[in-house]
């Protein structure tokens, strides 16, 4: 009987063997459906979501008092800024009135004196309303963004266990938090999309699991097909782009339809005004431009519009998070605080089923009772339900029927945090957050002192090794904790529990990765631990199981045998037995090989390991070296901000683009000459309302005719530029984008190893950067090219008209400029700043919801808060900042535009007096180049974006002029004919760049002879799995050369050397994707059925996954989650097997599987591995002394090597480990 079991403890299949028939077995066990991962479903699912928007005004649900304060003000100046603009029309016609009645006199400098001086009193006024006006928006959007992202992460931090299995991923997370709180902010900030979100998220997710299992896909050189998948779905996000940019030019082209059309009305209209009503010219013209000023400034709030738009629908999927209700709520104060617990356990009639597969039962009717103190081994095979025992003590779901009691309390009795800080959980696979070994540590404890740290890493023996890393404590684990070995980073996770003391432990399988010395001494730590508190043990080694105070074997979710160990096997045809019986095969080999070391010692029957219990690994270890792999760099050691990068940098990226562009161009060009061609009509129009009575009537209806003109223009060009425009900034975003994915996964596997470049950092850059690069590369492109074309046109005509009056205006222009470029300088090196602390709170985001079930058992969520928002505070004050600066020069180009328009003016007035031009001329030209300041100025407002893409565009170019030291898309290099699998290390010296003064290896040589099998064995961390990650040339060595059939590895084409090898480490990395397309990643995703069955039943796993409800289209879940350890295992070794390799790489392979199967695997690995050069890595006893060379690396060099029986009679430092193995298995 070998029932598969889920992470989670959910069974998902059942195979039967020994005693158990195929009828015991329900035929619910026999399917299983994924966690929420049905294709159709989620894809309608998405669809309906990604249409889905919220209201305007509910992006400020977040505000608090100081926000509705900063808007009331920011809305109130704004309010005053806009009113600035009918005022002046007023003021213009008073300066029409003033020259028509005044004509060439000398009072016309008077009048038009006093119009001035009001125009600078309005433009103080104005100035200090826009400053206001943007300070206060940016300041409360950067505010309530900040909010929004805490509000996010504490919504989802919060969620129950169940919403991970089928709501969301790490990588959407990241997503939601980088890219969509950005939009957000700029929905609700300066400027106060839905379907390409959807896709930007699939892409961050895609992004996430790539970056964050670089290793994997290195060695599978799966590059090209990660590539394939992130194209596919920027593919859909461009499309999207496209949709919105066509929209939003109809949208203006429509506005300038009716506006323009509204001229033409108002000017036959104001005619008529003039002839029957009496009205001036002056007052028909004030109203005239009131309207007119009013329709550019709504045509330029274009751009606004859509970012409103992209920021509602961004905001919906995270305000509804935020809303969210989980049904197991860690933040619920409410329910019952003891003063202690005794630590009573009782499961009690208990019917469960996963929420994802509700019609699957679990447990039906499963009851066992624990009593106080007392420790209680639970047994069984893979898939049995052991490990849901765990989850449903955690709460980590609530059974649908049933109790699970605590001191005869039901959990959901309990205030949550409260009963979890009573459990200390230490699961199989521990999971260590991107920190320092201190704060992993003291993550089991809130306020831990240093003394309590050090003491609890003592107790877990993990002391002596922190000790020898040249930050001790303080040492980086790396993402995922992959920085450090199996064994270290297992007692550092028994040092979180033990810090907790806690009345309840848990362990799942506590000291399975550690060496037969280490596991002894953390098991005396265990046990003393233990005394007086309730523990219940998962499937644990013997030596444990065989203290305990009652085992229970459990099988297809009932407890079928219960009792101590003495009472067990006095019965032979038990359910223990049997369990004891599947190792006996395999363990007798093993302990003649025991005895040849010390004949005097007998092995024991006891010596057996029990149900999926795994890794008698010959594991010898003593952990006190440091070299289990690199360190990462703590986040001071960052690397310095990107240089600046000029523009053109990015327009050569939109080279493909060129004919869009000009076409683009083209239209921009037409739409531009639109405003100051406006202005010359103007000009011309004002002369008609002083006019006689039938000549204004009769050019009143031909200016009307021309304004109808206009807006026909203006409906097909202006969405014909934001087309063209919406084409060539999405291609482009989608370029950059994939352009860096591409660098970054080509980048040699030590450049992950630096903290900034984790998948969350990574993962937010470019989320956060391509947004930034869109906002500006996408109608705001097309914007600025418009508005070039208005100036240049503007000033052919205003010179053409009066060059003395143009060259007056002309030279006071430079002041808004000047103004504009201080804008931007200034803010550059804020979004630089902010820019990199985002990133570095996205990655505290991107380990926490990852490792969420972590996190709630240790009741870290507040303490991932308050990180988080710490590494937040830095970016917020600056984007207040940020504000400030932007508002000081919108102000001040609101008011130099003001002082323009006075002197202007003026200047005018002067020239009229002296004859040197007419009124006709002096608006001509005050109209075209103003008309050009007015788009000038409404460019400026771009300058935010202007300077995010900036410094976006400088960390674009940062990744793409980064060389990879080991470029796996290098073509270039030999491949071999015929190769046979010599594998030679000549004096190879090492160390990992992130750790220069740690030698891993000084002076390391090993000649691997074709077809044979050499196994490694040594200390933890004495460089075994960095023979391995140098052969795969994940690193360099620092000198000595590596050879293939005599060959140096490092001629050789790197795709095709890698492609040649096949890796099956201890911790397999599945991706979210089918088994099949797991199993056929292997060969490139190309693998055909019959290869990828053949490669699952040569593995041992066709079985199980034919058991399973959608066979091969079963998808495994985020990083395999929704299988078990075993079968993730299989599936791995399938995945290396259809590649067919030269070269088998195995470390700890078959560590994960129960007996039986590790036996069939085993045997499988030992047909595959006939004529293949193999390298085994710390594997089991029974794997090592088959091996044609055994090779002890320690201090750096291969210390000593021969066969298995030739080293026991050297009697050296293998036969003494061996013999140390052998007591200490079967003791």
């Amino acid at each position: 009987m070998v029932v598969e079991e889920s992470i989670d403890g959910d069974i998902t299949s059942c195979e039967v063997t020994g005693s158990v028939s195929h009828s015991q077995i329900p035929n619910h066990e026999n399917s299983q459906e994924i966690k929420g991962r049905e294709e159709a479903p989620k894809k309608n699912k998405a669809k309906t979501e990604s249409n889905k928007t919220v209201p305007f005004y509910k992006l400020f649900s977040f505000a608090d008092s100081w926000d509705h304060l900063l808007m009331f003000v920011g809305t109130i100046s704004a309010v005053g800024n806009g009113i600035s603009n009918p005022l002046m029309s007023v003021l213009i016609g008073d300066t029409i009135d003033a020259f028509g009645r005044n004509g060439s006199n000398k009072q016309v400098v008077h009048e038009v004196s006093k119009v001035s001086l009001k125009f600078l009193c309005l433009g103080i006024a104005a100035l200090f309303a826009a400053f206001l006006q943007v300070s206060c928006w940016v300041i409360t959007g950067e505010r309530q963004a900040a909010r929004i992202r805490g509000l996010y992460l504490k919504a989802i931090l919060r969620q129950d266990v169940g919403f991970f299995d089928k709501e969301t991923n790490t990588g959407e997370v990241t997503e939601r938090m980088s890219g969509d709180t950005f939009l957000v902010q700029e929905a609700m900030g300066e400027k106060m999309a839905s379907r390409g979100q959807a896709a930007y998220s699939e892409a961050a997710t895609i992004f996430d699991r790539t970056i964050g299992s670089i290793r994997t896909v290195a060695s599978f050189t799966g590059e090209d097909q990660a590539i394939a998948l992130y194209n596919e779905s920027l593919t859909k996000a461009y499309r999207s782009g496209v949709q919105e940019g066509v929209a939003a030019g109809l949208g203006l082209g429509l506005l300038r339809l009716l506006a323009f059309s509204s001229y033409a009305l108002g000017v036959w209209y104001g005619g008529k005004m003039v002839l029957e009503k009496g009205y001036t010219g002056g007052e028909v013209m004030s109203v005239f431009f009131a309207v007119l000023i009013g329709s550019l400034s709504l045509g330029h709030a274009s751009p606004s519009l859509t970012a409103i738009a992209a920021g509602q629908a961004a905001a919906y999927k995270m305000f509804e998070t935020i809303k969210r209700q989980p049904d197991i709520d860690s933040y619920d104060t409410a329910g019952r605080k003891l003063d202690d617990i005794s630590g009573d356990i009782e499961l009690r009639e208990v019917c469960f089923s996963y929420p994802t597969r509700p019609d699957e039962l679990i447990f039906n009717g499963f009851s066992i009772s624990i009593s106080s103190g007392t420790t209680a081994a639970l047994v069984g095979q893979s898939g049995s339900g052991k490990s849901t025992v765990v989850s449903l003590i955690e709460r980590f779901y609530d059974p649908q029927a049933g109790e699970v009691l605590i001191d005869g309390i039901n959990l959901r009795e309990f205030q949550l945090k409260w009963l979890r800080q009573k459990i200390g959980l230490v699961s199989q696979e521990p999971v260590l957050f991107l920190c320092s070994i201190k704060e992993n540590i003291a993550y089991g404890k809130d306020g831990a002192t240093d003394e309590e740290i050090i003491a609890a890493a003592e107790l877990a023996n993990a002391a002596r090794f922190i000790d020898k890393f040249p930050h001790g404590l303080d040492t980086m684990v790396g993402e995922h904790g992959t920085q450090l070995s199996g064994g270290q980073k297992q007692r550092i996770a028994i040092a979180r529990a033990i810090l907790k003391d806690p009345r309840i432990l848990l362990l799942d399988e506590a000291t399975s990765a550690l060496d037969a010395e280490s596991e002894r001494v953390v098991q005396e730590t265990l046990d003393r631990i233990m005394v007086n508190r309730t523990t219940v043990i998962v499937a644990h080694r013997l030596i444990t199981i065989r203290n305990a105070d009652t085992i229970a074997v459990i099988h297809q979710g009932k407890v079928v045998e219960k009792g101590s160990h003495d009472e067990l096997i006095k019965d032979p045809n038990g359910a223990f037995s049997q369990l004891i019986r599947l190792q006996e095969i395999k363990k007798e080999t093993e302990q003649n090989d025991e005895c040849s070391a010390d004949s005097g010692r007998q092995s024991s029957r006891g010596s057996s390991e029990i149900g999926n219990s795994n890794h008698h690994s010959f594991r010898i270890t003593d952990a006190m070296t440091s070299e289990g792999g690199p360190e990462v760099l703590p986040s001071a050691a960052l690397s310095p901000t990107p240089p600046e990068v000029p523009f053109f940098r990015l327009a050569c990226l939109n080279k493909p683009e060129i004919p869009v562009l000009l076409l683009g161009t083209l239209v921009a060009v037409i739409c531009g000459t639109i405003t100051p061609a406006l202005g010359l009509v103007v000009s011309k129009m004002i002369n008609t309302f002083f006019e006689p009575a039938d000549k204004l009537r009769k050019d009143s209806k031909h200016w009307a005719l021309v304004f109808v003109a206009f807006s026909v223009a203006a409906f097909i060009f202006h969405p014909l530029r934001s087309y063209f425009f919406s084409v060539a900034g999405s291609k482009l975003i989608k370029r950059i984008r994939l352009m860096c994915f591409d660098k970054i996964i080509h980048m040699e596997v030590g450049w992950f190893d630096k903290a900034e470049n984790s998948s969350g950092a990574l993962g937010a850059r470019l989320s956060i950067d391509a947004a930034s690069l869109r906002a500006l590369f996408g109608d705001a492109l097309g914007m600025l090219v418009q508005d070039a074309s208005t100036a240049v046109t503007a000033l052919v005509i205003a010179f053409e008209a009066n060059w003395q009056l143009a060259l007056i205006i002309l030279a006071m222009m430079p002041l808004l400029l000047l103004n504009g470029h201080l804008q931007i300088r200034s803010m550059r090196g804020f979004s630089a700043n902010a820019k990199k602390q985002y990133e570095e709170a996205s990655q505290v985001a991107n380990d926490a919801v990852g490792n969420i079930r972590t996190v709630a058992s240790f009741c870290a969520e507040e303490k991932v808060m308050e990180l988080y928002q710490k590494k937040c505070e830095g970016p917020m004050q600056t984007g207040i900042r940020q504000g400030l600066v932007s508002g000081s020069g919108y102000g001040l180009s609101i008011f130099f535009l003001f002082c323009v328009y006075g002197c202007s003016f003026y200047a005018g007035a002067r020239l009229v007096k002296d004859g040197k031009t007419t009124m006709s001329e002096v608006f001509r030209v005050f109209f075209c180049l103003t008309m050009t300041a007015i788009a000038l100025s409404q460019s400026g407002l771009l300058a935010p974006g202007a300077s995010k893409a900036k410094s976006s565009a400088a960390s674009v170019f940062a990744i793409l002029d980064q060389k990879s030291k080991v470029d796996s898309s290098d073509k270039s290099g030999i491949t071999l004919q015929d190769v046979k699998g010599e594998i030679k290390f000549n004096h190879v010296t090492f160390k990992y760049p992130t750790r220069p003064n740690v030698h891993i290896f000084t002076d390391l040589s090993l000649t691997i002879h074709p077809g044979q099998t050499v196994a490694l064995v040594g200390e933890s961390g004495s460089g075994k799995s960095t023979v391995i990650s140098l052969l795969q040339r994940f690193y360099e060595p620092d000198s000595g050369e590596i050879t293939l059939d005599g060959t140096e590895i490092k001629k050789l084409q790197l795709k095709w050397f890698r492609e040649q090898m096949g890796l099956v480490s201890q911790e397999p990395v599945l991706f979210n994707d089918t088994i099949r397309a797991n199993i056929a990643y292997g060969k490139g995703g190309n693998a055909t059925e019959a290869e990828i069955v053949a490669a699952a039943q040569l593995a041992n796993a066709h079985k199980f996954i034919s058991s399973l409800h959608k066979g091969y289209e079963t998808i495994v879940g985020e990083r395999g989650i929704q299988v078990s350890g075993g079968q993730k295992q299989r599936v791995a070794i399938a995945r290396a097997i259809v590649k067919s390799p030269k070269i088998l790489l195995l470390d700890e392979a078959t560590s994960a599987l129960d007996a039986e199967s590790e036996k069939v695997v085993q045997d499988a690995l030992d047909r595959v591995m006939v004529n293949r050069t193999t390298i085994v890595v710390a594997h089991r006893l029974s794997t090592i002394k088959g091996a044609h060379l055994i090779a002890v690396v320690k201090n750096g060099v291969i210390a000593e090597k021969g066969t298995h029986d030739a080293l026991l009679k050297k009697g050296g430092t293998y036969a003494s480990l061996v013999a140390f193995f052998s007591s200490s298995s079967s003791s």
